[in-house]
């Protein structure tokens, strides 16, 4: 089958449909509607097909593009007009959390399959209110029951609906806890660092700079072996000591 064949109805599906749809529903969709019997789409045909659509949609003059969430694939506007939408949707798609609940759900999307007893031990403070709004918000859901703990404690997972929500495909496309704890790392860094040289910059402006300081004592030195009177000398101990012109000729006149 020819890629100019399946392109077109792969983008009707994928534009038609309320969900994302998965590699495999699109195969089956696709054969299923054309009917065909001998020449049958195949996976490795769609994720050609796929790769020319996201090319083609990748270009500057459309505002959507391809992408793959929730662990199937769907048309999404592209970021930059993302002010544009907000204006006709409002607050309708925005899901509001507080600290607590956003604390959770990030304990819940690393740790899942996870407890709320698990949880509590983690953030140190009851759960239960910031579960039970992010079940109603449905970022979370309940995957079953922890059959080895005592009393069978119910256990709670990241839903689709999360995934949908922050563009990616599956909980691996999370960052990774060492790449954020580094980043936090070289940000704290930073800091010290940037700390450190405004207290040293500040103690050179009230001091003088160590290159400042060297100027002043050798204009010193200069002013000094100009005037007639007396000159400045260094001993071999590092010692300054004054010298008498005069008196050194008359000693070398001896």
């Amino acid at each position: 089958m020819e890629l100019s064949q399946i392109i077109p109805h792969i983008e009707a599906l994928v534009f038609a449909s309320d969900k994302p749809l998965t590699r495999l529903e699109l195969v089956d969709l696709l054969n299923n509607a054309l009917g065909f019997i001998e020449d049958r789409a195949t996976s490795e045909q769609i994720d050609a097909a796929l790769d020319g659509i996201r090319e083609k949609y990748s270009a500057e003059f459309y505002a959507f593009e391809l992408r793959e969430i929730g662990g199937g694939l769907q048309f999404l506007t592209k970021k930059e007009y993302y002010k544009t939408v907000a204006l006709l949707n409002g607050d309708k798609f925005l899901k509001r959390l507080s600290t607590a609940a956003l604390e959770t759900l990030a304990i819940i999307a690393y740790k899942q399959p996870i407890t709320k007893s698990e949880m509590e031990a983690i953030r140190g403070v009851n759960c239960d209110y910031a579960v039970q709004k992010l079940l109603e918000k449905d970022l979370v859901v309940i995957s079953g029951r922890k059959e080895d703990a005592v009393g069978q404690p119910l256990i709670y997972s990241t839903s689709k609906s999360f995934m949908d929500y922050f563009g990616i495909n599956s909980a691996d496309d999370l960052p990774k806890i060492s790449e954020v704890m580094m980043e936090e790392l070289v940000n704290a860094t930073n800091v010290i660092e940037a700390k450190n040289e405004q207290l040293e910059y500040e103690s050179d402006v009230a001091h003088g700079t160590p290159m400042e300081r060297e100027a002043v004592v050798e204009e010193e030195i200069v002013v000094a072996e100009t005037e007639e009177e007396t000159v400045l000398a260094v001993t071999e101990e590092g010692e300054i000591i004054e010298e008498k012109p005069d008196a050194d000729k008359e000693e070398n006149e001896g």
